[in-house]
């Protein structure tokens, strides 16, 4: 698989070492940044990620921040992103076949590197269920605010 990956300065960390960990499993990944602990805000790095996983249809993206929560809400305020805040490796699995998701999203300061590779291994398990789930995920794309 295709990832891009981000954080902000309260992920650093763990991003590292996901981007290190998903290489090793022998996916390709795009890491944009940051590549330090500099405060940044974490909406500019939700939209790189964002505008990648739109421009390259076959690719996920990950987000990460302290919590999981900001990066979650920038990235879903793009039409065709369904960023997924995960916790653990079922809602992972959850979040791909029942919503289609293409960014996942997690926090440094909530999940531990363990937990972090649970969610990345039942990520990369999962897929789209499809039938009645599409209805939905259509659902989903033709919200307009």
């Amino acid at each position: 698989m295709k990832f891009y990956v981000a954080t902000d300065h309260a992920g650093i960390d763990l991003k590292d070492y996901t981007v290190e960990l998903l290489k090793a499993k022998g996916h390709e990944v795009i890491d944009l940044g940051p590549f330090s602990k500099d405060r940044v805000d974490y909406p500019d790095y939700a939209v790189k990620v964002s505008e990648a996983v739109l421009a390259d249809s076959s690719s996920h993206g990950i987000l990460i921040c302290g919590s999981g929560i900001g990066m979650s809400m920038a990235a879903n305020r793009h039409t065709g992103i369904r960023a997924a805040l995960c916790h653990d490796a079922y809602t992972a699995s959850v979040a791909r076949g029942h919503n289609d998701a293409n960014i996942l999203c997690f926090g440094e300061r909530i999940v531990g590197k363990g937990v972090a590779e649970s969610i990345l291994d039942s990520w990369i398990a999962s897929s789209f269920d499809g039938g009645r789930h599409t209805g939905r995920v259509e659902k989903i794309e033709n919200i307009n605010s």
